[in-house]
């Protein structure tokens, strides 16, 4: 079974801009190098000959004037190093609270009783938003023979509660469930799956992906949405569900 770390848009972003401030900086760094390099020659140049009082006097000025390039290089990098640390405190300040129960993190929605009273009050599986996943009632079979999946052992059940990655894994959109068919139905491309997150028709290349679930003493549910847990390949066939109704009215 492959495994996949999930990343959120924000950390992406974040670590695109910081690697071009980065780059921003050091070609800054090594334009100043350079200048310097330069500054010195002049000013070796300038001890070594026998130079004039009038061509003294203006090899001054043009020190003066390289002097006042730094001056504004080093002022360049300053604020750079500012603006990258106020950008690095406001970045770490909006992701923390993902790191504690958002997406990305492990994320505990409340006990088994509860999800399951809300499945059963919804005719549908338990849908958490700011987790991107559905939980779904499903009872272990057991190995199939066909595709050698065992849901249990990978971590993906828990007290016949199975999470389901909203995502469509074809490109990725959110797949709704259709209390109509009783299956998830993607309204980008067609893709259909059964209750389960079992492939069922379209062009998805197999079933939803997974999280990991755990149940802790006190009956409160725990998924982690770190990993991505890619779903069961196409003609999985764990539960004989047929759609309960006409396809494509979500």
């Amino acid at each position: 079974m492959t495994y996949i770390v999930a990343l959120s848009s924000a950390t992406i972003a974040a670590v695109v801009v910081m690697a071009v401030l980065v780059a921003f900086a050091v070609s800054l760094i090594v334009s100043f190098i350079r200048a310097t390099k330069a500054d010195s020659s002049l000013e070796q140049a300038a001890t070594a000959d026998s130079i004039p009082d009038e061509a003294a006097a203006s090899t001054a000025v043009v020190k003066k004037d390289m002097s006042r390039r730094d001056f504004f290089r080093v002022a360049w990098l300053a604020s750079l190093g500012l603006f990258a640390l106020q950008f690095g405190g406001a970045t770490i300040a909006y992701l923390w609270p993902n790191l504690k129960g958002g997406f990305g993190s492990k994320i505990t929605v409340g006990t088994v009783a509860d999800i399951k009273a809300a499945i059963a009050a919804a005719n549908g599986p338990f849908y958490y938003g700011a987790g991107r996943f559905y939980i779904v009632p499903y009872e272990a079979k057991g190995i199939d023979d066909a595709t050698d999946t065992n849901y249990a052992a990978e971590g993906v059940l828990a007290e016949g509660l199975m999470p389901l990655y909203q995502r469509c894994v074809h490109l990725g959109c959110r797949v709704p469930f259709c209390t109509g068919s009783q299956w998830f139905e993607c309204p980008c491309h067609g893709s259909k799956y059964n209750e389960a997150g079992e492939f069922q028709a379209g062009p998805a290349p197999r079933g939803m992906d997974r999280f990991k679930i755990e149940v802790a003493s006190d009956g409160m549910v725990s998924v982690d949405t770190s990993t991505i847990i890619q779903g069961p390949p196409r003609g999985t066939a764990t539960v004989d569900q047929p759609p309960s109704g006409p396809l494509g009215g979500c």
